[in-house]
């Protein structure tokens, strides 16, 4: 194991795990608002938010899958060293990571069943979305402005509410999350 894996996880594991904890939960509770989280640095190209993520929300029986980008010897070992997770195909994740352009198209990501419907993955995209949109539902007041990397896959999940996949958007310490319950309008 190289000496980088042994780097980069919560250097105060309670204090940094429970902020952590409250930054995601805020951020699902509050749909397309940004949240600033601190404590882990994995290897690059991952963010420090999708890292602090999984650290967070992982742990040895929580299947991740790494797109090819971030399918690297470095972050398998990181998270192999640091959560202790196993790996999987897309279809068997409990959380999956990467670009959206390497995760779509998204049906091949479980969305739970009828009596399970927690038992879907959560997808984690890293980068910015490009298309504006307005958001509505559970956690938002009114409608909240937020930004997609395309609109047809996010209705197309909430129709399939109460199963479905919820997102979590990261770019470097900064997260947004978008549940399946979000009710997706393109801005015109």
């Amino acid at each position: 194991m190289s000496a980088t894996a042994l780097e980069g996880g919560f250097k105060n594991p309670p204090h940094d795990s429970a902020r952590a904890f409250r930054a995601l939960m805020n951020a699902m509770a509050r749909p397309g608002t940004t949240h600033e989280v601190a404590g882990a640095l994995p290897p690059a190209p991952m963010s420090i938010a999708a890292g602090v993520l999984l650290l967070t929300l992982c742990d040895g029986d929580t299947g991740i899958y790494l797109t090819p980008e971030f399918d690297t010897e470095e972050i398998r070992t990181w998270i192999s060293f640091h959560i202790g997770a196993p790996f999987v195909a897309p279809m068997k994740a409990d959380f999956a990571v990467g670009r959206w352009n390497e995760l779509a198209p998204i049906d091949r990501f479980a969305i739970g069943d009828a009596e399970y419907p927690d038992r879907s993955t959560t997808l984690v995209i890293e980068g910015q979305g490009s298309e504006d949109v307005t958001l509505k539902g559970p956690g938002i007041k009114d409608m909240q402005a937020f930004a997609l990397p395309e609109v047809a896959p996010f209705q197309n999940n909430r129709a399939l509410f109460p199963l479905g996949r919820d997102f979590y958007f990261t770019q470097g310490a900064k997260l947004a999350a978008l549940p399946r319950s979000t009710e997706v309008t393109p801005c015109m």
